[in-house]
């Protein structure tokens, strides 16, 4: 199977599902010799402290939520597949999922992008709508929906 471009874009969220997706990207990458990037978004939005609590506290929970996304999500899978032979990185990211996913698929340009699918039913997606969901409609890179 040859590939453009050799890379598989992952996006984690710390879920069963998310790590069954790492788990098939890397399956697939040592098939096809292709490096596998983590990527893992946390939803923060941009509005402006309005009090001096929020001003003195929001970095601070900022950086805990960082350091525990690469603690509790992008580290235990990277060792988990460090003997794969596969070449594994990691990126991780504050905004919208969606979006920051978006950006990076057209900056990176990989082969697929894999993503972990909840069982959910299409009426939920149609009201709720998912960050699967949305991937798969508007990226434009091949997507993989990990059950």
């Amino acid at each position: 199977m040859t590939q453009k471009n050799n890379l598989y874009l992952v996006a984690v969220d710390g879920s069963e599902w998310g790590e069954r997706a790492a788990d098939h990207a890397v399956g697939l990458a040592q098939k096809t010799g292709a490096e596998v990037r983590l990527i893992t978004v946390i939803p923060w939005s941009g509005f402006q402290p309005m009090t001096v609590e929020e001003i003195a506290t929001r970095p601070v929970e900022k950086e805990e939520e960082e350091r525990m996304a690469h603690e509790k999500i992008l580290s235990p899978l990277l060792q988990k597949h460090e003997k794969s032979g596969v070449t594994m990185t990691s990126e991780f990211h504050w905004g919208h999922p969606v979006k920051i996913i978006q950006a990076r698929a057209k900056t990176t340009r990989p082969a697929y992008v894999f993503i972990g699918r909840r069982g959910r039913s299409r009426v939920a997606d149609l009201i709720l709508g998912s960050v699967a969901n949305s991937l798969a409609h508007s990226l434009g890179v091949p997507v993989v929906l990990v059950p």
